[in-house]
């Protein structure tokens, strides 16, 4: 690693004497957020992003954190946590390219008191670390008093982090199962995430409605996916982490300034007020600590950092 470093070092250095612009494997969604840079519209000054596309865009979460494949990688913010911790050699931007509302993330038969879970059985999309699986817990352990621990959490795949290990009351789905469908067969209670199985409803009957009522009144609403960058360019060139934090800014705020809203962006900015997709800590230190305290109290994190120690400085 130190070696690869000094030769990127170097690249670098030669790059910038000489006015050369300086290449980065990217990998990001196209989204609304994105476009700007997808298209070239906008682009960080002194480097160019070369973008590999990876669908779904969970896979390149997996490739990042076990092959380092990128430059410049969007991540699930838990993953990013959970990888950090692990030593994986790569530094977040505050830039949130995902957002969600969660309460109605837990999917059952029908509504129920969320406490009707406890000493059950609950599905898990994907890995127990996913960040939307770690919001919808909190909110059934913070807002509606559910003992998580007494629950059996079944997840539907392995983690992206591979050192990370679960807590014991983490098991799998048997191979080839489906998880809405053990939920329709009354073999799981609920299952937590994006299941998309005809027939699962929310399990709190007013998600929608305690959903919007919390960002309204916190004028801020879930982060879930982030951007890291190789710690190895970061000490090469310590400029990428602003250049590239500017670059997505502007296009993002292209699109936030279009006025062409998708639905539920525009029905955030009527909560929040203002720009309803922030980037920076402090826009989003509230929801950060609050994500961070769901994952040290759900044992994906053996400690609980603070939330400044988990970006690069782009100021």
């Amino acid at each position: 690693m130190r070696t690869a470093a000094r030769t990127l070092s170097a690249i670098a250095s030669a790059a910038y004497r000489y006015g050369l612009t300086i290449r980065l494997k990217t990998v990001i969604r196209t989204s609304p957020l994105t476009a700007a840079l997808k298209d070239g519209r906008v682009a960080p000054d002194g480097f160019e992003l070369q973008f590999e596309e990876v669908s779904p865009i969970t896979k390149a979460f997996r490739i990042m954190c076990r092959e380092l494949a990128y430059d410049v990688c969007e991540m699930a913010a838990t993953t990013y946590f959970v990888a950090r911790e692990h030593g994986k050699p790569f530094t977040a931007l505050p830039v949130f390219l995902t957002r969600g509302f969660h309460h109605g993330a837990v999917l059952a038969r029908e509504p129920a008191d969320p406490r009707s879970l406890e000493g059950r059985r609950v599905g898990v999309n994907r890995g127990y670390t996913v960040t939307t699986g770690v919001w919808a817990r909190g909110i059934l352990a913070t807002r509606h008093g559910v003992n998580l621990d007494s629950i059996t959490w079944v997840r539907s795949d392995v983690e992206h982090v591979a050192e990370y290990e679960p807590p014991g009351n983490v098991v799998d789905l048997e191979p080839g199962r489906d998880l809405g469908e053990a939920v329709l067969a009354g073999e799981l209670a609920a299952a937590v995430g994006d299941v998309k199985t005809a027939g699962l409803v929310p399990l709190l009957a007013d998600a929608n409605e305690a959903a919007e009522r919390e960002a309204r009144d916190r004028r801020a609403w879930p982060v879930n996916h982030l951007v890291v960058v190789k710690d190895e360019l970061l000490a090469a060139q310590p400029e990428v982490a602003r250049a590239l934090f500017d670059a997505f800014e502007r296009a993002k705020d292209l699109y936030v300034q279009s006025g062409k809203l998708e639905p539920l962006y525009a029905r955030a900015a009527e909560l929040v007020g203002g720009d309803p997709l922030p980037y920076g800590v402090e826009p989003n230190r509230a929801v950060l600590d609050e994500l961070l305290d769901h994952a040290a109290a759900q044992r994906i994190l053996a400690r609980r950092p603070s939330v400044d120690e988990l970006f690069a400085p782009v100021d």
